[in-house]
């Protein structure tokens, strides 16, 4: 049997209430996990993409390609001058 390996773009996002990180995987929707500490939230990462696709197998349906994410991140600068009082 041929040794296949899949990978998936995975969203780190700070948590700024419980101090972790949120995990998304936009290329399986519904596959979300968390973690006190980046390395945390990458074993649980991996873990929740390995049950998502264990689940796809099960109903026989096929394992979703990787897909980049759709955004980008930037800056805005405000004049607070210009903002009246």
């Amino acid at each position: 049997m041929a040794h296949k390996i899949l990978q998936y773009t995975v969203l780190f996002t700070p948590d700024d209430e419980s101090g972790g990180f949120s995990v998304e995987v936009p290329a399986l929707p519904g596959c979300h996990t968390q973690g006190e500490t980046v390395e945390e939230a990458k074993k649980n990462a991996r873990e929740a993409i390995e049950l998502t696709l264990e689940t796809l197998a099960e109903r026989k349906l096929p394992f979703p390609e990787d897909i980049e994410p759709n955004f980008f991140k930037g800056k805005i600068s405000i004049d607070l001058d210009r903002i009246p009082a």
